[in-house]
């Protein structure tokens, strides 16, 4: 195998999709235990493992117990749809889990990395106009790495302890487990982390080749021991729509309700988009930021130094 060739081109990548296989289908058989999956228990057995073992997984999805166990092991070749359903049934995987697991089978099915430009890092000026149209509410796109690659004026206000990171683009998960301002803008900063470690795990196994992620992934394993023991649970998590609870540096408290809307054009991209209940103490806090965001030109300028972003080398046409 060529080891010089820079984009892994020549190598046989099965082996890594097979340990990320091993190791999160292990995790989730870990966490069931028979009295959760239904099955009997005698009196005086003494079990070795928390969870269910193999042979239960396998009863539980009505195939073998050594079909189960290859496929544990990463051997994924042929698996049909059915076998997949009775896996994640037996397992009581969610969507989010389920397609992480399906991402991982088709990547061990693969024998080399595809060749692809990566994930673009560039917000369409279409997507750009429709975010500073948006006055009132806090909006932005991000990529699945969690990079801010936009934002409207009253984002960047809401997120400028985010944005006092001099690295671009700025980087939410970054920001959340090294920086020491997090733990007081995330008011429920342990599930924030949670959170950010699960969706980043289900972008990993989208493109486990993504150099970008796989750079974060490592610096922030390097120096966040919080990080590095979320990232070994092999948790996934798809967080759409809920209520961030955050205390900005000036206005405080704010309770804001989110949405995520996936970007067609560019799927690796999602706008989230932050709002208030009508009349409430978030509203009046979000109003007051707008004021004090007009008044303040340093966040904008803080804010904008990261547009452009850099050219990439590896985004050029080849």
């Amino acid at each position: 195998m060529a080891d010089n060739d820079p984009h892994g081109s020549q190598r046989d990548i099965r082996e890594d999709f097979r340990a990320e296989i091993r190791e999160f289908l292990g995790t989730r058989r870990a966490r069931v235990t028979p009295e959760q999956a239904g099955l009997p228990l005698y009196g005086g057995e003494r079990r070795r493992v928390a969870g269910l073992r193999r042979e239960e997984v396998a009863l539980l999805a009505g195939i073998s117990s050594e079909y189960y166990t290859r496929l544990e092991r990463g051997n994924a070749t042929g698996v049909s749809e059915s076998v997949i359903e009775g896996i994640a049934r037996a397992l009581q995987l969610d969507a989010a889990e389920r397609t992480h697991l399906l991402d991982l089978l088709r990547g061990a099915a693969t024998t080399r990395p595809p060749r692809r430009r990566p994930a673009g890092q560039h917000v369409r000026p279409p997507v750009q106009r429709v975010l500073e149209s948006m006055t009132g509410t806090p909006a932005f796109v991000l990529s699945g790495r969690g990079d801010i690659l936009a934002a409207n004026h009253l984002g960047r206000a809401l997120y400028s302890p985010v944005y006092s990171d001099s690295v671009r683009p700025p980087n939410n998960i970054r920001f959340v487990f090294l920086d020491p301002q997090a733990t007081d803008f995330f008011r429920e900063w342990d599930q924030v982390a949670n959170d950010c470690v699960a969706m980043l795990r289900a972008e990993a196994g989208r493109d486990l080749y993504d150099r970008r992620l796989t750079d974060l992934v490592g610096e922030l394993s390097t120096r966040s021991d919080d990080f590095r023991r979320r990232w070994a649970a092999h948790n996934v998590r798809l967080h759409t729509t809920g209520v961030k609870l955050l205390r900005h540096p000036v206005v405080g408290d704010l309770d804001l309700p989110f949405e995520t809307f996936p970007q067609g054009a560019d799927p690796s991209q999602v706008m989230l988009i932050y709002t208030a209940e009508p009349d409430s103490p978030s509203q009046d806090a979000l109003n007051l930021l707008a004021s004090w965001a007009a008044a303040n030109d340093d966040i904008e300028r803080s804010a904008l130094a990261s547009d452009p972003l850099p050219a990439d080398p590896a985004e050029m046409p080849d």
